[in-house]
């Protein structure tokens, strides 16, 4: 199968666990957009059990923690589609009010030139969302 979220070099990888990972994504308009992608080959939420999305969700809400922690931007979007590519995955993608595209979507038309923000540290980022997904742990 030629899927372009499982044929990404390793060094996108920010964080993972048996059966999802977050990975950056190469947008130098949105430093800091990931994407938390589902390990098995599957189009929707309901093709998981329910105890899978939970999972899922919860590392989609953690990468949502850790970036607001890091970055502070004034927003994030989620979105999950998949028409492009039908493996389950979430894009999790800060935003801020003077970004090239506020208040619409990365994907539609620039509004402005935007500024440059910086991206989280990937290690920072791994830690933020161990840390959000289990509160009261010592590192």
């Amino acid at each position: 199968m030629d899927c372009p979220l499982c044929a990404l070099p390793p060094e996108h990888v920010i964080w993972e666990d048996d059966r999802c990972r977050v990975i950056r994504v190469d947008d130098p308009a949105h430093p800091g957009f990931c994407r938390v992608v589902w390990g098995e080959h599957v189009a929707e939420m309901t093709d998981l059990s329910p105890a899978d999305r939970s999972h899922l969700f919860a590392v989609v809400m953690a990468t949502e923690a850790a970036l607001r922690t890091l970055l502070h931007p004034a927003k994030i979007n989620l979105a999950s589609f998949g028409n492009m590519v039908p493996h389950l995955h979430w894009h999790v993608i800060p935003r801020y009010r003077d970004d090239r595209h506020f208040p619409e979507a990365v994907w539609g038309p620039a509004q402005r030139e935007g500024r440059p923000y910086p991206a989280a540290d990937p290690v920072a980022l791994a830690r933020a969302i161990d840390a959000a997904l289990n509160p009261g742990t010592p590192d």
